[in-house]
């Protein structure tokens, strides 16, 4: 999922803009230029303004007092509904448990609770056994426990932006793999984070 960003710096004032096919959100520093930019989007394209962001590509916004709540209730929901978790019955099917393991894979953008548990999971998409699909449906049944925890992104000014990385170098004596990752929190908030498998010996013949 490819989201298009830009910015715009007026001055002390800086806009943002994110765009996914049609869907846009505007936001900044200036609430007066963040309308000038609007008025201009409309007049070139039509647009139909929806207010304050509630809700984007799956990622639900709530509003409090001192920051905002992200969470994935919705799309944990939709998922155990389409694909009937809360029966716990799965079919081995190849297809399925790859598209199992991507929508978990999108749901750590506000459970990263689950990242390690997808990242190992992923690893066996091309021949998925028993074993691995019910993992899978251990990892929904927690999901299901409390679809409504996300991230909180305080409004308190004098946060600071922290990275943080790490790799395990073909620890497992079986498959080889590789392991790196990267997390970067905004104050203890988790806004970025990267957990991709490698394999090993796949590298050494690119060397």
């Amino acid at each position: 999922m490819e989201v298009s960003q830009g910015l715009m710096k007026l001055g002390n004032s800086t806009v943002f803009v994110a765009v996914y096919a049609d869907d846009v959100i505007l936001t900044g520093t200036n609430l007066e230029e963040i309308t000038e930019l609007k008025a201009l989007v409309h007049n070139q394209f039509r647009i139909k303004d929806l207010g304050k962001l509630h809700y984007f590509l799956g990622l639900k916004i709530l509003y409090k007092g001192d920051g905002v709540l992200i969470c994935q209730r919705k799309f944990t929901m939709d998922l155990l509904k389409e694909l009937s978790k809360d029966e716990g019955t799965l079919l081995p099917n190849p297809g399925c448990y790859k598209k199992l393991v991507e929508k978990l894979n999108f749901l750590t953008n506000t459970r990263l609770g689950i990242a390690y548990s997808v990242q190992h999971l992923s690893q066996f998409m091309q021949a998925p056994r028993e074993p691995h699909l019910k993992v899978v449906v251990h990892v929904l049944r927690y999901l299901k426990k409390d679809p409504t925890l996300g991230i909180f992104l305080s409004n308190d000014p004098s946060y600071n932006v922290s990275a943080y990385c790490d790799s395990d170098w073909a620890a497992c004596p079986d498959s080889r793999k590789s392991v790196s990752g990267y997390i970067v929190l905004l104050g203890d908030s988790p806004i970025q984070k990267d957990l991709p498998a490698i394999l090993l010996k796949e590298k050494r013949i690119k060397q």
